[in-house]
């Protein structure tokens, strides 16, 4: 009973320290991007070379605009609106600039991707915009929420660990996998690594 009691405890601890960040609606339309790649939902995942431990999961969603729900997430660009974990914007720049900021020298990154109906990422799209801000280490957990139950993700199983969630995204028929090195990793996108409001961040071209 006692370490129920802790973990509850834990949870709600991780839950209150989600930083809640909410774009005007006009920076949010105004940033919105459709891609001419079919619709898909891509599962990004940082994996440590070392133990190929997880460290992280982020998921791209492209159905009627291209958003990134990055749960927990460090990554951000100044010119990005973002709510509550959810980045608007996401250009072929964007998604390069997110994958190179997570691989590192000890961290490849693995991206999967499974094609479904725009009307099925849409769904994704609204259920990680209508989440709310994620706490530390509730990544995973978070994405497996978003899309348990959507259809032709029935299959998957909530869990805390990003590993895991990849091995189940990797069941999905038709799914596409690579794996990104540092090295591999595309670098000419042309964006600044500068804090959020620094004066030499540069503007992205959409």
């Amino acid at each position: 009973m006692r370490n129920i009691l802790l973990c509850l405890i834990a949870l709600v601890s991780l839950t209150a320290c989600a930083e809640s960040r909410w774009a005007p609606d006009a920076a949010v339309a105004r940033a919105a991007y459709h891609s001419d790649d079919p619709s898909s939902i891509t599962l990004f995942t940082v994996v440590r070379k070392k133990d190929g431990r997880g460290g992280h999961s982020g998921l791209l969603i492209n159905g009627s605009q291209r958003v990134l729900f990055d749960p927990a997430g460090s990554w951000q660009h100044p010119q990005l609106p973002e709510r509550n974990d959810v980045h608007y914007g996401i250009t072929d720049k964007m998604v390069d600039f997110y994958i190179d900021y997570h691989a590192r020298d000890t961290w490849d990154v693995v991206e999967q991707t499974y094609l479904v109906p725009t009307e099925v990422a849409d769904q994704i799209a609204s259920r990680a915009q209508g989440w709310g801000a994620v706490g530390k280490a509730q990544c995973t957990h978070s994405i497996t929420g978003v899309l348990q139950g959507v259809p032709g993700f029935e299959g998957l199983h909530r869990t805390w660990f990003p590993v895991n969630l990849m091995e189940q995204f990797a069941k999905l028929p038709g799914v596409t996998t690579r794996r990104i090195t540092d090295q591999e990793a595309n670098k000419d996108y042309g964006v600044m690594l500068v804090p959020p409001g620094d004066s030499r961040a540069t503007p992205v071209a959409y």
